[in-house]
């Protein structure tokens, strides 16, 4: 009886694996899709699950029409979605997500939770955990009824122009920085500049070579800065502002209007340092003063 019984129970097992190995998990179509972001190449329900792939390099999930190089990792937890291109030797961090049509060059190495869209990043670059290239800009108008509306984030000489983030080769950028895309021009990022963690790059902003931006830097959007600008912790930019080629801001500046001439800069507003220093000297002088009357 029991050796009847056995090798029925055994042939019933190997079938019930043979099903499970051929047939997909409970849920896969659905996780394929909200990974594919509702993507043209995704918009049938029917093949959805398989879109996304398994890297070999990795273990990372990869859209079907993506161009990665057989040299590039992508690591467990990260997606790279469709029509995006990955070059000879790219690292993709953890947690990353790589969206539709971002490219990123060689040796290029992209941090755990970093996500990546409309944006184009060059060749040996490092771009630290956390960070967030290629959104919309911050731009809000009220409207004639008092509503709080979204500015247009397409090109206005052709909306179905979708503006990027361009940043160039050598570049770092730290962890947790955030840098908008273009809305009437691209927002660019030269070659060797290296920004700091915690750094706000508003949209259409355009940024030199060789530039230095430290910790907690804001700039609003469509500031122009030329090449070997550096920045100090905590400088605000202005809106529409240039600042030539070697400028030197102190920590905690203030840039209102353009800056015409190379030098080192410092206060709110930002004067040349000279200036500043004897502004401070002088105010703490009357305030010593102050200090004594009363």
């Amino acid at each position: 009886m029991m050796a009847a019984i056995l090798p029925r129970t055994v042939r019933r097992a190997a079938e019930a694996a043979l099903l499970l190995r051929s047939t997909p998990p409970r849920g896969t179509g659905h996780l394929a899709r909200s990974l594919s972001g509702g993507s043209a190449a995704c918009s049938n329900a029917g093949t959805s699950s398989v879109e996304f792939v398994p890297w070999h390099n990795g273990g990372g999930i990869l859209h079907r029409a993506a161009s990665v190089d057989p040299t590039a990792v992508v690591e467990a937890g990260a997606i790279v979605h469709s029509g995006a291109v990955l070059g000879k030797e790219v690292v993709v961090g953890s947690g990353a997500v790589i969206g539709p049509s971002v490219s990123i060059g060689h040796s290029t190495r992209i941090g755990y939770n970093v996500v990546l869209s409309n944006c184009s990043v060059g060749e040996f670059c490092t771009i630290h955990n956390g960070a967030c290239i290629g959104q919309d800009g911050f731009g809000f108008f009220v409207d004639e009824d008092g509503q709080v509306k979204k500015k247009s984030q397409v090109s206005a000489h052709n909306v179905n122009l979708m503006l990027y983030a361009r940043i160039g080769n050598h570049v770092e950028i730290g962890a947790n920085t955030c840098i908008d895309r273009g809305s009437w021009r691209e927002t660019m990022i030269g070659d060797h500049t290296k920004i700091d963690n915690l750094v706000q790059v508003g949209h259409n902003v355009v940024i030199g070579k060789c530039c230095m931006i430290c910790g907690q830097v804001g700039i609003a959007g469509s500031a122009t800065l030329g090449d070997y600008v550096t920045l100090g912790g905590r400088v605000a930019i202005r809106d529409h502002v240039s600042i030539v080629s070697k400028v030197r801001l102190a920590a905690n500046s203030s840039v209102t209007k353009d800056i015409q001439k190379p030098g080192d800069y410092g206060g709110f507003p930002a004067v040349p340092i000279n200036e500043w220093r004897r502004q401070t000297a002088n105010l703490r002088l009357f305030s010593k003063k102050d200090g004594v009357k009363t």
